[in-house]
């Protein structure tokens, strides 16, 4: 399977929360994935059970930037959360041990 669909793991707080109580971790995934590749890329490089996906998609904005203000343009990005099986977790980063 292609493993480029998963780019990174999305890494903030609320992401942190979500893993620690509801079993959720949040990916960075390619623009044109779809929920079942997805499903299918987890649990083959992390051998966890998927239950659940939800999708969202960060529409492409434009941001002013630096001390003249220039403005920059931020892509399109979409993201994965990804609810697993009640005993299963991903260890991407340390969030058990607090």
């Amino acid at each position: 399977m292609n493993s480029h669909i998963l780019k990174k793991p999305v890494i903030t707080e609320k992401s942190i929360q979500l893993a620690s109580t509801q079993n959720t971790y949040t990916f960075q995934v390619d623009k044109l994935a779809n929920k079942q590749q997805i499903k299918q890329i987890v649990e083959e490089l992390y051998g966890v059970e998927v239950i659940r996906i939800n999708t969202t998609v960060r529409n492409a904005t434009v941001k002013k930037t630096g001390k003249r203000r220039l403005a920059k343009r931020v892509d399109r990005v979409k993201k994965a959360m990804v609810t697993l099986k009640k005993d299963q977790s991903i260890d991407l980063f340390d969030i058990h041990n607090e």
